[in-house]
């Protein structure tokens, strides 16, 4: 004889006992009225006997159809404890991807969250700066004031020229006026020792 499995055992001990209201007892009652009913001795007796037993019958058969229901009922039950049970096993699997992904992606994010700090560090200080316009423009107005300013040296250093060329010109002419003053002034002495040499010479 094969092993009976718990399922097996358990859905014949719900059939036997019932719900544990007695049914044992109705089948017991129900093998004694069987076994009056046979001896019974009047048909009055024995159709009394058959009623009795019929009515224990149907309340056997009923407790038997309500054990069976709760028994499919359970059955029922234990499969969908299962399905949910492995519906949650499947998820916390997907949470351990999950969580396994993120664990992959948070030097990605890192870095992004870097990039972005830098890029707006970047934009910060190019905000500080004045536009491509604007420095054009700037850039324009400082080489004009540049090319006039070079004007101004050029003139500057061509009016220094010239007053080089009158200082040289005048220091030349100063130079000569002392040369021919000098030179005047040892003529006057020539001439004034000629007078007195004269003045002192004894007279023919």
């Amino acid at each position: 004889m094969e092993a009976l499995t718990d399922h097996e055992v358990i859905r014949k001990r719900l059939l036997f006992d019932g719900d544990g209201a007695g049914d044992d007892q109705r089948i017991n009652l129900l093998v004694r009225r069987f076994i009056k009913w046979c001896n019974s001795g009047s048909q009055e007796e024995g159709y009394s006997q058959y009623q009795r037993m019929l009515s224990t019958l149907y309340q056997c058969e009923f407790s038997m159809g309500k054990t069976s229901l709760m028994y499919d009922m359970n059955l029922r039950e234990m499969e969908n404890y299962e399905k949910i049970y492995k519906e949650i096993e499947c998820s916390i699997a997907g949470a351990h991807e999950k969580i396994a992904e993120c664990k992959k992606q948070i030097p990605q994010a890192k870095r992004i969250r870097k990039n972005r700090e830098e890029y707006d560090a970047l934009a910060k200080m190019i905000q500080r700066h004045p536009d491509r316009h604007e420095t054009l423009k700037e850039l324009e107005a400082l080489g004009k004031e540049l090319e006039h300013l070079s004007h101004i040296k050029e003139s500057v250093e061509d009016k220094l020229e010239l007053r080089r060329k009158q200082f040289h010109v005048l220091h030349s002419t100063i130079h000569e006026l002392q040369q021919t003053l000098e030179n005047d002034e040892k003529l006057s002495e020539v001439e004034e020792a000629q007078e007195t040499s004269m003045e002192t010479d004894p007279k023919p």
